[in-house]
């Protein structure tokens, strides 16, 4: 077989393994990522997946935390915006939950090849306030 032949029979890039992102599915993405590029925001959405029962109190996420409640407040509404974290009120409380479906999209998007474009299209539930 002729070196020219070889070059036509071998691909030069492997073959996609999944369909790529569609420009809405990038431009969500892109505004969760932003938000979880702050170390702030990335420590408080982990200390709500951290949790057994993946919610947690503001007033237990501020302790340890050096910043102001209006700061972290701040940081809060930016994770909820994003979708990435959703709350409910319970007298005096807010409880804040991750949004499961989304840090799925993420990881799809970081790593994994079984997920199809379709799983990575799937919208935020509307968030609490």
């Amino acid at each position: 077989m002729s070196n020219q032949a070889s070059a036509v029979a071998d691909p030069c890039c492997s073959p996609l393994v999944r369909e790529p992102l569609t420009r809405d599915s990038a431009g969500d993405l892109a505004g969760m990522f932003k938000a979880l590029g702050d170390p702030v925001r990335l420590l408080l959405l982990s200390r709500v997946a951290s949790r057994e029962d993946g919610e947690a109190c503001v007033c237990d996420l501020s302790v340890g935390l050096d910043l102001g409640q209006p700061t972290i407040s701040h940081h809060l509404r930016v994770l909820r915006e994003a979708g990435l974290l959703q709350c409910e009120r319970r007298g005096t409380w807010v409880y804040y939950q991750v949004v499961a479906s989304e840090l799925t999209r993420l990881s799809a998007v970081l790593g994994s090849t079984d997920i199809s474009t379709s799983q990575l299209a799937v919208t935020a539930p509307a968030v609490l306030a």
